[in-house]
């Protein structure tokens, strides 16, 4: 029941994440939002996950993570029928915030379980599990694109009907959870590793700053492909949606599959080698234009590795303080996030302007450099993990 809540909890976490690519021009059209603004709107949705980030490993320990994980989905279910009766963009943003401290608690109480169990192959199992949140991703986009147009009892769903029923899931993983047992939690403080010794390891230092640039790289896509497409190429919305499904069939294809490699060649070599992939595929759709499109899914075949294998490499290197460790390590991640959501949006909107805002280049200008931030924050994930290398191999600490 361990595995089913996990896996369960990763596919509601990917919907719930990954159905905002739609959404976002129709919700963008009832606002009346500007490019810069959504900038701000996911950034404020990133500081939601910023914030359950800095207290779940607090309250795990309190509750345990049975009761943590229930609470997680319980506050997604409450967001998603707020989203439905928000009409206002003060409503609807603070209703959105909700549903990302949900996706905060999830995730912390999620990784803290698989650091826990997952004692052997632990990059395989990392990247397995993390797989299904590929899964619902990659079929998220599509489904909420189906589900805006259907009709109930002569009423369109539209975008806020689509979040109430997504968001609705969760109850299956409570279900799971509750009948669950959970290990880990009789672990007295003093077998602990005290959060200012890992503070002191400067290897914990690089993962956050690989983690960082990694996730924002991630993230950026299932917020920004579809809006890039429809705007900088002129695709249909089911059509670009199908390009971003193909990202995160890429990306579940990735963790699913190359799993294993990870553990064969190790933690460290897996994060330069992936996240300079991602980047080089990045760089290579912008430069080659629409034709080229593809690789922008191809790009899921790099990115999708970074957040499992630095969750498998915090497992490894911090048996004893996995708890604080990834706290601290998903805490300083949302903090990048939020700035990194916000530069892309303030790219987009700085770009236009040097180029004509109202104008089709100065727009087609804007959503490139935008986009080619994304594939920079990948470059940058790499770089770091070379770092990281280097830094272990000479305290012959690879892992």
């Amino acid at each position: 029941m361990q595995l089913v809540t996990i896996f369960a909890g990763f596919i509601v976490f990917g919907f719930s994440e990954n159905s905002k690519g739609p959404a976002i021009p129709r919700i963008q059209f009832d606002f009346m939002l500007n490019e810069s603004q959504l900038g701000t709107l996911l950034s404020l949705n990133a500081l939601g996950y910023l914030l359950a980030c800095s207290f779940t490993a607090f309250l795990t320990r309190i509750w345990g993570i049975k009761i943590v994980s229930v609470a997680a989905f319980g506050s997604m279910i409450a967001s998603g029928v707020l989203i439905y009766f928000s009409h206002s963009y003060p409503a609807f943003a603070s209703s959105y915030f909700l549903m990302y401290i949900g996706n905060g608690m999830l995730e912390i109480a999620l990784a803290i379980l698989g650091a826990r169990i997952f004692v052997k192959n632990t990059g395989t199992m990392m990247n397995l599990t993390h797989g299904f949140y590929g899964i619902s991703s990659t079929v998220a986009p599509l489904v909420a694109t189906g589900l805006m147009n259907v009709t109930v009892l002569g009423h369109t769903l539209d975008w806020r009907g689509m979040y109430l029923v997504m968001l609705s899931l969760s109850i299956l993983p409570i279900i799971s959870a509750l009948r669950s047992s959970f290990p880990g939690d009789s672990l007295t403080h003093e077998e602990r590793i005290p959060l200012k010794a890992l503070m002191r390891d400067p290897a914990l230092w690089l993962m956050v700053l690989i983690l960082t640039f990694g996730v924002v790289s991630e993230l950026a896509v299932g917020g920004w492909l579809v809006y890039f497409l429809e705007k900088a190429y002129g695709w249909d919305t089911v059509t670009a949606s199908g390009m971003l499904s193909a990202f995160f069939l890429c990306f579940t294809l990735a963790r699913l599959i190359l799993g294993p490699l990870t553990d064969k060649i190790g933690f460290t070599l897996s994060l330069i080698v992936f996240s300079g992939f991602s980047a080089l595929c990045t760089f290579a759709a912008l430069i080659g234009g629409e034709g080229y499109a593809v690789l922008f899914a191809a790009a899921g075949l790099g990115i999708a590795m970074i957040y499992p294998t630095v969750m498998a490499f915090i497992a490894k290197r911090y048996s004893r303080g996995s708890d604080t460790a990834i706290t601290f390590t998903v805490t300083l991640m949302g903090v990048g996030s939020v700035i990194g959501n916000y530069l892309i949006g303030g790219v987009i909107e700085g770009t236009k302007a040097i180029y004509g805002a109202d104008t089709p280049i100065g727009l087609l200008r804007g959503l490139q450099a935008g986009y080619g931030f994304i594939g920079l924050c990948a470059a940058v994930c790499a770089a770091f993990g070379v770092v990281l290398y280097r830094y272990l191999k000479r305290r012959r600490e690879l892992i």
